[in-house]
Order: structure tokens, then sequence, then C-alpha cells
């Protein structure tokens, strides 16, 4: 595996969980009831 591919899917993976946080805590309802990433 080559280090840019590594950096590069370790980056995604990062992004995606911060969208599920995000989307979680800042989507529609908020704490429960908001349709989205949860």
């Amino acid at each position: 595996m080559s280090k840019g591919f590594g950096s590069g899917f370790a980056l995604l993976v990062v992004l995606f969980i911060l969208l599920i946080i995000i989307g979680c805590s800042y989507g529609q309802g908020g704490q429960g009831g908001g349709h989205g990433y949860c």
C-alpha cells in the first residue's frame, strides 16, 4: 500500500466521521427526531 493512498484513505475516514457527527448534532431535530446521518 502506497503512502499516498494510506493518508488519503485516512483523511476520507476522518471526514466521513465528522460528517456523521455534524449531521447528528446540527441536523433537523438536534437530539432525536432528526433524519439524516443518524
